[in-house]
């Protein structure tokens, strides 16, 4: 054991366990106090130290528990105030999903997650906890006519899998094939067949909620995925957004929305199948399509700002 490591493990000792000042453990161990300090942070970000809270089990204001009521989901409320903008309210919002999701994490896991805006910001709050044998697997392809995806995507999960040690594995086909047959084919290839046996055996999904017209704009729907005529035929089809790519209406129906036959991401269908799964969201310009994931079964776990839970009860009547 390297005398780093040894002091180390000594200020830990002393700090969290015994209760000692830094001032007492600077001069039992012949250190400076910001030798110490420097130590224990050391401590954290090594994952000698792991510090967490109690399991989130939920908010217990009325807002919340109507929604938990009509959705069957635990909700974790982010206060968020009014004035706030888009950027703070995701940030704060992602700050609490990325404790719940580092709480949720466990050794030996098979974690799926869903790329998009919401998850770039997720990534920024993980703590760090090195997992024993855990695999971050991604969820829904990529790939479009203008790029691969990948270093958009693969930067979202090496993020998740550096935070907590897990291996990466990517889905490296696209977000929606060109023609249903395509996808068909390619789900026959034994290289897809990995990834989907590995979908169907997830511990834990995270992901956020796609809109047609955000606030802050998807990036599905932004970033050459689909052109303008497909956007229009979509919302004439009631088409308001998407869970892992997969297309959703209001009333939380997708099975016959052409395009999910293109799609490449978990259905709702095979996302129940998943023991919990974290729903992050937080932009009211997205209401209808959270309130159709939602209707859909999508989620155990819904992390919200007050703002985007009072829309949805609003819109839905609660």
């Amino acid at each position: 054991m390297s005398d780093r490591y040894e002091d180390m493990y000594q200020a830990a000792t002393r700090y969290y366990i015994q209760g000692e000042t830094m001032e007492s453990i600077a001069h039992q161990l012949r250190l400076s106090r910001s030798s110490v300090s420097r130590l224990l942070k050391e401590s954290r970000e090594s994952g000698l130290v792991r510090i967490s809270l109690a399991a989130h089990t939920g908010s217990q204001s009325p807002l919340a528990a109507s929604l938990a009521g009509a959705f069957g989901v635990r909700v974790h409320l982010v206060p968020v105030r009014e004035s706030a903008n888009e950027n703070l309210r995701f940030d704060q919002v992602a700050r609490l999903a990325g404790q719940l999701f580092t709480e949720a994490v466990a050794d030996h896991q098979l974690i799926g997650v869903a790329w998009g805006v919401t998850m770039s910001h997720v990534v920024r709050h993980l703590g760090r906890r090195p997992l024993i044998g855990s695999t971050v697997v991604q969820m829904n392809g990529g790939a479009n006519q203008r790029s691969s995806g990948i270093p958009y995507i693969g930067e979202i999960l090496q993020a998740i899998g550096d935070a907590f040690d897990s291996k990466v594995v990517l889905f490296p086909v696209p977000a929606f094939f060109d023609y249903a047959a395509t996808k068909e084919a390619m789900w026959r290839e034994r290289s897809v067949q990995n990834v989907l046996t590995l979908h169907a055996k997830l511990d834990l999904a995270i992901f956020g909620v796609g809109c047609l017209q955000g606030t802050v704009p998807s990036h599905v729907y932004t970033a050459g995925y689909m052109d303008s005529s497909d956007m229009e035929r979509l919302a004439a089809d009631g088409v308001v957004g998407d869970v892992c790519t997969v297309l959703l209406r209001e009333d939380g129906s997708y099975a016959d929305i052409g395009y999910n036959a293109r799609a490449t991401g978990l259905t709702p269908e095979e996302l129940v199948r998943v023991p919990r799964r974290i729903c992050v969201a937080a932009d009211p310009s997205r209401v209808a399509a959270v309130i159709g994931a939602l209707r859909a079964r999508t989620a155990t776990d819904l992390v919200i700002d007050e703002g985007t839970a009072r829309a949805i009860a609003d819109r839905a009547r609660l």
